[in-house]
């Protein structure tokens, strides 16, 4: 049994907790917030022993793993220290605010022989696995084109202060559009060799960005779009279309994945369904189980994590320059 501390009991650690109920050989055992009323909240419904200080977390025997959840700034101590006291990690996106912090945690993961696996959970939602699927069938042959957004309201219940500044890791790119993004990228099964972009606060008065487009070169030719848009009111829209040399797939977080030939759209089968980001959730800790007792690769590298960073840092430059930048 895989005991799991929570560091970053808030919005999303609850789903973790609830998710963590649903996984055989997995059970929380701990969890961290500095609001101590909100922490026994937590504990009170999810279960666990709390405590205010993630280092005492880290340093509690029946914790074998921890998931972190905190704001984007913070990921980079916790983790490593985390690494150093032996604990497993998965780690929520964005791995960490820059790619250099990225690379400390990776080494930390290393020199620990620890797991790490990095929470974009495009990988485990059902409409996306499905196109991935279709992908690897290979009668679609490469994707050439993509273009993928992520337009939601910015200001939602769960929104605190951090997520508006840059020095905090803030911005509708680095918190949200990140999953659009990040779709792209690993449907496309590409290097990105350059970005560029255009950013900015064009809906809230804010320092980081509430809206923002990326173009991506990638290194076996093809071209990717990416729209982060996090607006006043509206209606979410968070969709993708991939062209292919020999078809197309729309991939639809509400709907499903359809295949596009003939000038139609056909719907995949078993492509959809209900509450997918619970059930993608479920799939994170099956993985993360069996990464630590089966020694199963993670789905989603450390390596993979700070690719994604660094295609944002070099979307920030360009914004900065007014040209591409390529990835360093």
């Amino acid at each position: 049994m895989i005991g799991v501390g929570i560091i970053g009991a808030g919005h999303f650690g609850a789903a973790h907790a609830r998710a963590i109920e649903k996984v055989d050989g997995v059970r929380l055992v701990a969890a961290c917030r500095n609001d101590e009323p909100a922490l026994g909240a937590f504990t009170a419904e999810h279960g666990g022993r709390g405590y205010r200080d993630w280092r005492a977390l880290v340093e509690d025997g029946e914790v074998d793993a921890v998931l972190i959840a905190t704001p984007h700034h913070l990921h980079t101590e916790m983790a490593i220290g985390a690494a150093q006291a032996g604990k497993h990690i998965l780690l929520e996106k964005p791995m960490a605010p820059t790619a250099a912090a990225c690379d400390a945690i990776n080494a930390a993961a290393s020199a620990n022989g620890v797991k790490l696996m990095v929470g974009h959970l495009m990988h485990f939602s059902r409409p996306c696995m499905t196109a991935k699927e279709a992908l690897a069938e290979g009668s679609l042959g490469r994707p050439l084109i993509a273009s993928s957004w992520m337009i939601k309201l910015w200001m939602e219940q769960n929104r605190q202060d951090w997520h508006i500044g840059h020095g905090t890791g803030g911005g509708m790119l680095m918190t949200a559009g990140i999953h659009a993004l990040d779709r792209l990228v690993w449907l496309m099964d590409d290097d990105v060799v350059s970005v560029g972009a255009m950013l900015g606060a064009k809906f809230h008065d804010q320092e980081a960005d509430d809206a923002s487009m990326l173009s991506l070169r990638f290194a076996g030719g093809g071209i990717g779009q990416v729209q982060s848009v996090g607006y006043r009111d509206g209606a979410v829209n968070f969709a993708m279309d991939l062209v292919c040399e020999h078809g197309t797939l729309r991939i639809d977080m509400d709907r499903g994945t359809s295949l596009g030939r003939g000038t139609r759209l056909t719907d995949l089968p078993n492509s959809f369904e209900p509450d997918w980001m619970h059930n993608a959730v479920i799939r994170e800790w099956t993985h993360m189980r069996d990464a630590i007792l089966d020694d199963a690769p993670v789905p989603v590298t450390g390596d993979y994590g700070r690719n994604i960073i660094a295609i944002i840092e070099a979307a920030y430059r360009s914004n900065e320059s007014r040209r591409e930048e390529e990835l360093v």
